[in-house]
């Protein structure tokens, strides 16, 4: 005997209830810690490359030059400052978000209804259920009237699902999702109808419960371009440190005074640190952060959005994600076989029985609907009927005959104003309305072809059927009625606006778009194929469960849209996906989808409509869940990439003629060009400025005409390597031209250093432009709009007249007066190097794309 059968329906005490809230704990999933600022700080400071960019303030430190270590650390702090107010504010948006979908429940305790917390619900609760309710806990029905539950959240189907009791219900395994099962579980929606369930499992226990725990056991994709970017920090520390080496014995051999060599040597090593690229990958990732934002895409792991970029395949739900997951009216049919698409309908438009269609699925429904599908039959009918069509109130309700698992179609009964008779409108299962209106065999085999033809259009179809009686002899069942059949009407959940115009953009930059959902075979293929996927097959959730990992990966090659697919089926497709050499990226919003956002190499939650499982496994949520969003995010992740190699490409290329000119004098015994002070002024104010010029670039004209890089594809790519040492080398060997005919031609060394390093500021911003495009012409070097790329220049230009003029800056640098045909051989020396190198980008373009 039941729990209910032995207490009645006074359900529990409150003494048993708080006893079992304490035995078992709160009805809620365990909430991950929430990061900290001091925790996010401490996240950050383990990024390599801000490791790196600290490091290199302390080094200046030790050395004595408190200047250049001020200077570096506050890009440092500035970096932190920047990622935690991004990332705190990410937790508080997600903190309001989970806020928001914390359930209240109405519950029976001593014999007396109660609204309580949905996490004080405890095990063996008799839950009051009701339209709009959404349920606390798995349970058990005990009664139902005309309960349908919309389970979305749970199982990925838009159409709500039919409940009833059970005479028997077992301990046996049961899952959501199906018609007519004795089960609610947590997290679903009541839509229609009302009912009393006790509470078999809370919290951890539940269904939704069981998906959270799960992704305990899955770890996140490291970021990638995290990875990469370690090896290039120890490259580069390798690198300095042999050159440095090289140039203190070399010094200390040839001239013999050894202290000199080691501060030669130690501004050498200066010169090879590159300090630039923890300030390039920080900014870039906060600022793509802050950029994304404004687009109402939440970051909550900035280097997300590069992995985004690389993604070659986009996984989707689809219920919410590419559909609106509200339904509405698509087309109406006639039994004589007419037909009317709900788009190229109105009240001009449509013809009497359309009318009479139109109005009989609004009378058949509640006055005032909260099922989804009775709400999109009353839209209908106001958006196709006559004003004064007696749509407008001017009816009473008299009776409502309800839904039965033996006649799957319910009558509403009116009594219309000024009328002398009443008018019984029903809806329901197709076939259900055909034997209420006792339709003869042909008639019967014309509705179920329509019914036939309608379904493989993914729509819901409906019967209508009405009925004109007297008052006096109101029958006591819905079979009484003396029904005429009117037509059916196919209801669909209808795509995003946005949605084919972002599938046909991921096509073109070689993203294939996979649509992974638990409804059924017909709605899902209709839908797939709405949105423009390439649809050649379906393959099912049984399929999955069947096939072998091996199996599964060919089958995922293939095959574009799984249809009746459970949440640990998502799981190993995904997986299949990643194993067979794809960079995966998952869109979602309901619990059923959690495990494989987190699985993925970048999870992307669904923010208004989504649970909080679904965006805590995530790494970007969607705040506005507009589908159209995502691609936008793919551009920017793209250009972001691209950006972020154009930077590092001309912070590689700049530093071969810095270490050139260091070296140069210590080889050849010529005068010193650059000492400390000159390449901390070149490394800690024109680098990292430059570099924001990249950041602010806009994207390359093919960004989304291109298929995605390999998955293995280097940031520094060998290529690219290669074009920076070409573009360093030229400006090198130019300026080495220019200091050593300078001090031949008899200028003073001050003289000549002077010529040299406003040659190499004029050749750094050469290079500037030659880096703001892998693609783009000679002329749109300087017309290609870029805010940013002015205001550097001019504050370039600012500081070089201040350290020229100035006269405490001048002897600070040891400069010597600068003649105006000076001035004209550095800026030729600057448009040589510009030229030659636009002159050679063709040859390198395409190779520096991937």
């Amino acid at each position: 005997m039941s729990e209910v059968q032995r207490g009645g329906a006074a359900g529990l005490s409150e003494t048993e209830a708080r006893a079992r809230l304490a035995a078992d704990g709160p009805n809620e999933l365990p909430r991950p810690e929430r990061r900290s600022p001091l925790r996010i700080v401490v996240e950050v400071l383990r990024e390599p490359m801000l490791l790196l960019l600290l490091c290199g303030g302390l080094i200046y430190l030790v050395l004595g030059d408190l200047k250049e270590a001020v200077i570096l650390l506050a890009f440092g702090a500035m970096s932190i400052v920047i990622t935690v107010v991004q990332e705190t504010r990410t937790e508080r948006v997600l903190e309001a978000l989970r806020d928001l979908t914390s359930p209240r429940a109405l519950v029976v305790r001593d014999g007396a209804r109660r609204r309580i917390a949905g996490r004080e619900v405890v095990h063996g609760d008799l839950l009051v259920l009701g339209e709009g309710d959404r349920v606390p806990a798995d349970a058990a029905l005990v009664e139902a009237r005309d309960l349908q539950i919309d389970e979305s959240l749970l199982t990925g189907e838009s159409v709500p699902v039919r409940k009833k009791t059970a005479d028997k219900v077992t301990a046996a395994a049961h899952r959501p999702g199906g018609e007519d099962q004795p089960f609610v579980y947590s997290g679903s929606l009541v839509v229609r109808g009302e009912g009393l369930a006790l509470v078999e499992a809370t919290g951890p226990r539940s269904e939704i419960g069981k998906i959270g725990l799960s992704l305990r056991g899955l770890q996140a994709e490291p970021p990638r371009l995290q990875e990469q970017t370690a090896r290039l920090v120890r490259l580069c520390f390798l690198g300095g440190t042999i050159i440095s080496l090289a140039a203190i014995v070399l010094y200390g051999v040839s001239r013999g005074d050894w202290l000199q060599a080691l501060l030669a040597g130690v501004a050498i090593g200066m010169s090879m640190l590159p300090e630039e690229f923890g300030v390039v990958l920080t900014v870039f990732m906060a600022m793509g952060a802050w950029r994304i934002s404004q687009a109402r895409v939440l970051t909550r792991r900035a280097a997300a959005i590069e992995v985004l970029g690389s993604a070659t395949v986009l996984c989707t739900d689809k219920t919410g994600t590419l559909t609106q997951n509200q339904m509405s009216v698509a087309e109406l049919r006639l039994l004589d076989g007419a037909r009317l698409r709900a788009e190229a309908s109105g009240p001009d438009q449509v013809g009497r029985e359309f009318a009479e269609l139109a109005r009989c699925g609004a009378l058949a429904s509640s006055p005032e609907p909260f099922d989804p599908m009775e709400k999109a039959l009353h839209s209908f009918a106001r958006g196709v009927l006559r004003d004064g069509d007696a749509m407008d109130g001017e009816r009473t309700l008299v009776r409502t005959y309800g839904l039965r698992p033996e006649l799957l179609a319910m009558t509403q009964v009116w009594r219309t104003a000024g009328g002398a008779d009443l008018v019984a409108c029903a809806k329901g299962a197709p076939e259900a309305i055909a034997r209420l209106c006792r339709l003869n065999e042909a008639d019967r085999e014309a509705v179920q072809a329509a019914v036939g033809a309608m379904a493989k259009d993914g729509l819901r179809v409906l019967g209508m059927a009405v009925a004109v009686c007297d008052e006096a002899s109101l029958p006591a069942s819905q079979e009484a009625f003396v029904f005429r059949f009117v037509g059916l009407v196919g209801l669909a959940d209808p795509l995003r606006p946005h949605v084919p115009e972002a599938v046909r953009e991921c096509r073109s930059a070689g993203i294939r778009v996979v649509m992974i959902t638990g409804d059924y075979p017909a709605t899902a293929m209709a839908i797939a194929a709405q949105a423009g996927l390439d649809v050649d097959e379906v393959a099912t959730g049984e399929q999955v469960k069947l096939a072998d990992d091996r199996e599964l990966e060919a089958l995922v090659r293939k095959v574009n849209v799984f249809a009746r697919v459970l949440p640990e089926q998502k799981l190993r497709i995904v997986q299949a996906l990643k194993r067979s050499g794809e960079i995966v990226a998952m869109t979602g919003d309901g619990v059923n989808d959690a495990p494989s956002l987190k699985a993925a190499h970048i999870g992307i939650a669904m923010g208004g409509r989504g649970t909080d499982v679904a965006r805590e496994a995530s790494s970007i949520v969607l705040l506005d869940d507009d589908f159209n969003s995502i691609v936008a995010s793919i551009r920017l992740g793209r250009r972001i990439y691209d950006n972020l190699r154009k930077a590092m490409a001309f912070i590689f290329a700049v530093h071969v003629p810095i270490a050139g000119l260091a070296l140069l004098p210590l080889v050849f015994g010529l005068p010193l060009v650059l000492g400390p002070v000159h390449i901390a002024f070149l490394e800690l104010i024109i680098d990292p400025v430059c570099s924001l010029v990249f950041e602010a670039e806009r994207e390359e004209r093919d960004v989304m005409k291109r298929p995605p890089r390999h998955a293995d594809a280097e940031l520094f790519s060998w290529p690219l390597i290669a074009w920076s040492v070409l573009q360093g080398t030229m400006a090198f060997a130019l300026i080495a031209v220019i200091f050593v005919a300078a001090l031949r031609s008899g200028l003073p060394p001050e003289e000549a250093r002077t010529l040299a390093f406003i040659a190499l500021v004029v050749c750094v911003l050469a290079l500037v432009l030659v880096n703001r495009s892998f693609s783009a012409s000679f002329l749109s070097a300087f017309f290609r709009p870029n805010a940013a790329l002015l205001w550097i220049f001019l504050l370039i230009a600012l500081v070089l007249a201040t350290a020229l003029f100035w006269p405490p800056a001048s002897g600070l640098f040891r400069f010597g007066p600068l003649h105006v045909d000076d001035l004209m051989i550095t800026l030729g020396a600057g448009l040589l190097v510009l030229t030659a190198l636009e002159l050679l980008k063709p040859f390198w373009g395409r190779r520096l794309r991937f």
